[in-house]
């Protein structure tokens, strides 16, 4: 079943420290302070920071479903994600290896 956007507010929300903001007109989500997503609504996409090593993983294993965004931001291992194309398992996944780009060395066992 595709995911929604409210799938991405419920599933971010419940990780530890994460609060909902803005960014460039767009909810994002944070965890102290730190944007680790970030919801494009219309478009049914979200934007993940992830290692440049798992966005690597991810885009090949994946194709259809990833796609690093365009310039430096994506060499920096920010990532998009196709919402319609992404089951809850894997935007829970890719939600979960984004919030530990940014979370403390503390959260390390989640």
């Amino acid at each position: 079943m595709p995911s929604r956007p409210e799938d991405v507010r419920r599933l971010a929300g419940a990780l530890p420290e994460v609060t909902e903001g803005a960014h460039n007109g767009h909810p994002d989500f944070r965890v102290l302070g730190r944007i680790f997503a970030t919801l494009w609504v219309e478009e049914e996409r979200l934007v993940l920071r992830l290692s440049r090593t798992l966005q690597a993983e991810w885009i090949e294993a994946e194709p259809d479903l990833f796609e690093a965004v365009d310039g430096a931001w994506g060499r920096r291992g920010w990532t998009c994600l196709t919402l319609w194309e992404a089951d809850e398992d894997m935007l829970a996944a890719a939600l979960l290896a984004a919030w530990r780009e940014v979370a403390p060395a503390a959260y390390d066992q989640i």
